[in-house]
């Protein structure tokens, strides 16, 4: 599993010119799986995240996390992820997981991020989507399990 977090003033997922999810203060979650991931991985992936302190406290050190400051998170599936760039100049996505199998997984780590009372908007699992954000500081963190 890999999880580019992107902490974000506001942030927006389109399809069809149509807003599918929108947040304010939070994470930009771009999300990939791998066949191997299961249970164990996602519940500590999102438990990871939920505790994350990457907001900054009254002495503007990183010190806070998502549910300190009232944040909200926009996960977007995105497979591309694992591409892998090492032969030619068309990667391959022979490393992201199976398209049934990882669209479920996904539905089930939003679930698990709400389980932290988390307020999680999404995109659509598979489709062309337009993402917009304005990444605070920045500050973007690579996360795999």
């Amino acid at each position: 599993m890999k999880v580019v977090i992107q902490r974000v003033s506001e942030a927006k997922v389109t399809v069809d010119q149509k807003i599918l999810g929108q947040i304010d203060q939070g994470f930009c979650l771009l999300v990939a799986f791998a066949d191997e991931d299961n249970d164990e991985t996602i519940e500590y992936v999102a438990r990871k995240i939920a505790n994350m302190r990457i907001f900054s406290d009254t002495d503007d050190k990183m010190n806070l996390s998502i549910k300190d400051v009232q944040g909200s998170i926009l996960s977007i599936s995105q497979f591309t992820l694992y591409a892998d760039t090492k032969h030619g100049n068309r990667p391959s996505f022979t490393g992201a997981g199976n398209f049934e199998t990882s669209s479920k997984k996904y539905d089930q780590f939003n679930q698990a991020l709400r389980d932290y009372d988390l307020k999680v908007e999404t995109g659509e699992f598979g489709a062309d989507m337009q993402v917009s954000l304005t990444n605070d500081g920045p500050v973007t963190i690579l996360m795999e399990r």
